[in-house]
């Protein structure tokens, strides 16, 4: 970077923290992140990521732009309505920042593909928005040994909890499995853009902390959040659940074969 003029202005703000520098400019150009999820949580987490200088962003998703998604989808644009979501996120992020290498995955994410693509990646972020997905990229990230930040969004609250192998509880730990009644989600009770882009911008904080190896990572920790309030509540979860279903030495789940049986007697998509 010392060679390229453009990048040392870029990132001049990043640079001059004592927490980044140069040296951790460079690890970022380096560094790999997934992002699942090219919606509410995954537009503002890419957008981030890329302006950072994140090296390769990863895009994983099968859907298309819907002028319904634009309202919290800050990636897409009214022109790009029934184009690709992971097409649309590579135009936006090349074009806010063409030092970075943009990987698209443009499909569903499922049992049969998850790890093979999870597996070239430094960390994680799980941008969907339905409980059985995120189970899914739990117990994968878990098997796979990978890093991985989740959030959910719903109204004006959201949450955002981070997992490091052998270093803090993983999702089922907290959340365990999938709850007997489908739950509601945002085309049922309502989501504002604001909110996703919070939780968002903070898991790609999370990424950051991660790849720079600074700050405090919310492992072990569940953070909440109301928009309407602004109240911020840290909630300590400091040790893995002794029966958990994944993560434990009591585990039983050592595929992601239950994904599969799922989505047929659910009839779900993959991922999204």
């Amino acid at each position: 970077m010392k060679q390229n003029p453009e990048k040392l202005e870029r990132y001049a703000r990043q640079c001059v923290m004592p927490e980044i520098g140069e040296a951790g400019q460079e690890r970022l150009a380096e560094s790999r992140v997934l992002v699942v999820g090219a919606g509410g949580l995954g537009s503002p987490a890419a957008f981030y990521l890329a302006a950072a200088g994140v090296g390769t962003i990863g895009i994983a998703d099968g859907d298309v732009v819907a002028c319904s998604n634009l309202q919290r989808q800050i990636l897409h644009t009214t022109e790009r309505i029934g184009m690709p979501k992971t097409a649309s996120a590579q135009k936006t992020l090349s074009a806010l920042n063409p030092h970075v290498h943009v990987v698209t995955h443009p499909f569903y994410l499922n049992e049969q593909n998850i790890l093979s693509v999870i597996q070239s990646y430094d960390f994680v972020i799980d941008a969907t928005d339905r409980m059985e997905n995120k189970l899914l990229i739990n117990d994968a990230c878990v098997l796979a040994k990978k890093p991985f930040v989740h959030a959910g969004v719903l109204r004006a609250g959201g949450q955002i909890m981070t997992y490091v192998p052998e270093q803090g509880p993983c999702f089922r730990c907290i959340f365990e499995d999938m709850p007997e009644e489908k739950l509601p989600g945002c085309a049922q009770v309502g989501v504002l853009g604001m909110t996703a882009g919070i939780a968002g911008s903070a898991q790609a904080m999370e990424a950051v902390k991660y790849l720079l190896g600074t700050g405090e990572l919310l492992v072990g920790k569940l953070l909440t959040f109301d928009g309407f309030s602004l109240q911020v509540r840290i909630l300590p979860i400091p040790h893995r659940a002794p029966n958990c279903r994944v993560c434990s030495s009591n585990a039983d789940i050592k595929s992601l074969a239950w994904y599969g049986k799922y989505r047929k007697s659910e009839a779900h998509h993959e991922v999204r």
